[in-house]
């Protein structure tokens, strides 16, 4: 071999590619890093097994930010507030004085009976004693209560307030028996079959207004804060009735001052809860809301909108702007049977059956109609109601033209009512009536 046969050898050898080192991640140590915020430094790293696992290492933040954030992360759902939609943070503090209020009218009420029944207990044996008398004489509400959770579904708002309503009554019957010692089984019974109803339908509408403020999915987290924020405050309250039963209502004048200033409290926070809350789901009162905006203003309001607008005790009003709609009425009361084939023929393909009255336009949906189908029929009706204010009966022709601009309008409208975040793949009417062919 000639020295130019070795020269190439060799530039040959330098420019082939050197097999590389490959050293995996638990050869080199665990993948770390230090993360400095807001005065707080944490150390980020990886496990053997994949979970990653943070150590403070240094928090120079003041002792009120170091408490306030410790109380945020144990009673508030993770990433608040941007986890949750607009108004958690009233809905919270008004849930805190709810059950504030109601744990100390609650051993107040204790001691009352307790009283009439011949005993004289210390507070703290009201106390013990009160969990004892609810939970073994509320049976029979809880029962006759669970016949309507369809209607908590429709309204869970207004059933909510019910419900307080009911526990302060449950709890005034107690309260006032030693007035009337002879008739302590009938009040003590009668109380406590109030407070049954008011448990069941406490619970039963929790999980609609905690869905309506999960904006992540995180309904879990949601239910276990709040129930942490509810057992924190009974708590308290608790302490209250014990420390107000020692000394102002130790006397049967002293708690029939206290007793309705704190019912007074109860009934109000739990109010403002319920406003606080934007439910998303469709009802009858909300969908009627959204429909009068949009042909008023051609916009739809979103539920954080339109919270503060509802009308938590007489829901089921008539609103004459969308059309004076009424749901859930009998099929059979509502139409003739001449005037069933007459619309088969008009609109076969829809799953709602419109009828005009005197006084407001009766809408019956089919079995499986969803909120889509109740806001064609809203708008339907809303069109008709405007083309013809005088009329007692809906002619073809004006139900045609109704019609026609619904269909015009209806995808924009769906989209808005869509993006605003209303679900409408269902729509709650309590127990209205429906049909199936």
């Amino acid at each position: 071999m000639n020295l130019l046969d070795k020269i190439m050898q060799k530039k040959t050898r330098e420019t082939q590619p050197q097999p590389q080192l490959q050293l995996k991640w638990h050869e080199v140590g665990p993948v770390h890093w230090v993360e400095t915020s807001d005065s707080v430094s944490r150390r980020f790293q990886f496990e053997p097994h994949g979970q990653l696992s943070v150590k403070l290492l240094d928090d120079s933040r003041p002792v009120a930010h170091r408490v306030v954030d410790s109380f945020l992360n144990k009673f508030f759902p993770s990433g608040y507030p941007y986890s949750v939609n607009e108004g958690y943070l009233r809905y919270t503090q008004f849930r805190a004085l709810q059950h504030l209020s109601s744990a100390a009218l609650s051993v107040l009420s204790t001691q009352s009976l307790l009283f009439a029944a011949g005993l004289r207990p210390t507070p703290a044996q009201a106390t013990v004693v009160s969990w004892i008398l609810k939970d073994g004489m509320q049976h029979v509400g809880k029962l006759i209560c669970s016949n309507l959770g369809a209607r908590m579904d429709s309204e869970p708002k207004r059933w909510r307030i019910l419900a307080d309503v009911l526990y302060d009554f449950g709890t005034g019957m107690e309260v006032l028996s030693p007035l009337c010692p002879n008739l302590f089984l009938e009040m003590a019974g009668l109380g406590n079959f109030a407070k049954g109803m008011a448990v069941v339908a406490a619970r039963a509408t929790r999980l609609p207004i905690y869905s309506s403020f999960a904006k992540e999915g995180n309904l879990s987290d949601l239910f276990a804060k709040g129930e942490a924020i509810s057992t924190l405050f009974n708590v308290v309250g608790m302490g209250v009735g014990i420390q107000l039963a020692s000394t102002i209502c130790s006397s049967m004048q002293g708690k029939l001052l206290a007793g309705p200033l704190l019912s007074a409290i109860h009934i109000y926070s739990v109010t403002e809860e319920m406003r606080a809350a934007p439910v998303n789901t469709l009802n009858p009162q909300r969908t009627a809301m959204i429909v009068a905006e949009f042909l008023k203003t051609g916009k739809v309001s979103s539920p954080a909108d339109i919270r503060y607008q509802e009308d938590l005790l007489f829901p089921g009003r008539l609103i004459e702007e969308a059309g004076n709609v009424k749901v859930g009425r009998a099929f059979h009361d509502v139409f003739r049977p001449s005037k069933i084939h007459e619309w088969k023929e008009k609109l076969p393909e829809e799953k709602f059956f419109l009828s005009r009255g005197s006084k407001w336009i009766d809408m019956v949906l089919e079995h499986n109609a969803t909120g889509e189908d109740a806001l064609r029929g809203w708008l339907v009706a809303a069109y008709v109601g405007c083309m013809e204010k005088s009329s007692h009966e809906m002619s073809t022709q004006v139900l045609q033209d109704a019609y026609l601009k619904m269909s015009n309008t209806f995808s924009p409208f769906l989209a808005e009512v869509q993006a605003k975040g209303w679900h409408t793949d269902q729509f709650l009417d309590g127990t209205g009536s429906r049909f199936a062919w």
